[in-house]
């Protein structure tokens, strides 16, 4: 790896730094309204750019555990990741991930796995109304508008009905808890740095994979994956780009159309999750790109157009429900929402759930780096800028871009080695100070 100019990593993060500081600053100085939210009280009012708001905790019953994880993870997890045999180096990580997301989400208590999936904002409430599936896709577009009698809560209607069956699918075969779901969607999303190795490592970038391992097992994005759905998307998206590059890479054509076949359903599931995920496709090209065979394309993106069209034929056409999507948002929330704010505020929620040291890893960006590291991580912060300009995610984007935050974190590999030590545990003070300091409703 060619050698980082010396102040490159420290330019990156000082404006990442500078960015977060201002977005905190700006509403609170200028008494500047970016929101139509009431706060929960005078103490507790929100706080943007985060969804949430101030509330300091001393100690919970996750917080020894997650302290003692980031320790030794900052300790030991580089060195492990360069020694262990790579099949003890995928179980590893998933262990050591799942045991971070559990950790800072317990920092609250139990109430940390359960409270933001039983919200009445979002699926699994109503998820256990006992619709059939059928019924419920057939009447899906008719109750996006806001204001109906029977218009679906703010998740449901801001999402297409895949992850609304998902909770389905737990409550009929009774994990439909607010708890047991919560358990099962952290089990799920601890899998998505297993899937960035695979993919790195299908790619020929096993050296990369490994220096950014400990900081995709240590990311401050734990914080908001354990509660969220969108910690489940980010799982989703990661294995279908993880098989797209096996498929795109596999030495045997049957074995290859497997693979690329299995990435298409995921990634047109991913399509069916969220509204935003079609940008997927800038990794997945990336993926191809960098593996030098497109064969697979044709594959994948059948596979992916099977499942829209099967979603079109029980009664949900995705290009029907967007445009009324489109129109909530902006007859709702969008439009108390500023864009001279959020415009580049949303940047700034994305450091604080990435951590400021991606400041530093993009500022190692440059030709001659790793290709693979500059392709995948390129390709995400694409979709990000893209996603950012389309001015339909003005907030709450700590959650909403987690599918994209793995990839941006791959900056990190490109990190000088002195570098990548201390910038481990300034991730790891960051993601414990952001669960201990803030309520951030996911």
């Amino acid at each position: 790896m060619p050698e980082t100019p010396a102040r490159a990593p420290w330019a990156g993060l000082g404006v990442a730094l500078v960015l977060v500081v201002l977005a905190f600053a700006v509403p609170q100085v200028a008494d500047w309204e970016v929101w139509a939210r009431a706060p929960r009280s005078a103490v507790a009012a929100g706080l943007p750019p985060l969804h949430g708001y101030w509330q300091p905790k001393l100690l919970g019953p996750g917080t020894p555990f997650a302290v003692a994880l980031g320790l030794a993870g900052w300790r030991y997890g580089p060195r492990l990741a360069e020694r262990l045999p790579w099949r003890w180096l995928l179980g590893a990580t998933y262990a050591a991930s799942l045991a971070w997301l559990l950790a800072l989400a317990l920092v609250d208590g139990t109430d940390g796995l359960s409270r933001a999936l039983g919200s009445h904002y979002e699926y699994l409430p109503t998820a256990r109304g006992g619709a059939g599936v059928h019924a419920l896709l057939q009447g899906y577009v008719d109750r996006i508008p806001y204001g109906l009698a029977d218009s679906w809560p703010t998740h449901v209607a801001g999402h297409p009905p895949g992850a609304l069956l998902f909770f389905v699918g737990l409550v009929r075969v009774g994990l439909g808890g607010d708890l047991a779901a919560g358990v099962v969607v952290t089990v799920l999303a601890a899998t998505t740095a297993v899937a960035v190795l695979v993919t790195l490592r299908a790619l020929g970038a096993e050296d990369a994979a490994r220096r950014a391992a400990p900081f995709l097992v240590l990311a401050p994005a734990a914080v908001f994956t354990a509660v969220s759905a969108d910690g489940l998307f980010a799982a989703v998206a990661a294995w279908g780009l993880a098989t797209l590059a096996l498929g795109a890479t596999a030495p045997r054509r049957g074995r290859a159309a497997g693979w690329s076949m299995l990435a298409g359903l995921l990634l047109g599931g991913c399509v069916m999750l969220s509204y935003g995920l079609p940008l997927l496709g800038l990794l997945a090209l990336a993926v191809l790109l960098r593996a030098g065979r497109w064969w697979p394309l044709p594959v994948a993106a059948a596979a992916a157009a099977a499942v829209v069209l099967a979603f079109a034929a029980g009664g949900f056409a995705w290009w029907e429900a967007f445009p009324v999507l489109r129109e909530r948002y902006w007859d709702g929330i969008a439009a108390d929402r500023p864009a001279a704010y959020w415009t580049w505020a949303n940047l700034a929620a994305l450091l604080v759930c990435t951590g400021p040291l991606l400041g530093a890893g993009l500022g190692c960006v440059r030709r001659g780096v790793d290709r693979t590291v500059l392709l995948l991580a390129g390709s995400a912060a694409a979709a990000v800028l893209l996603a950012d300009a389309s001015q339909m995610s003005r907030a709450e984007v700590e959650r909403i871009w987690l599918p994209f935050v793995p990839w941006l974190m791959l900056t990190t590999a490109l990190l000088p080695a002195r570098w990548r030590r201390r910038g481990l545990l300034l991730q790891v003070v960051w993601a414990i100070a952001v669960q201990q300091l803030l309520y951030t409703t996911w």
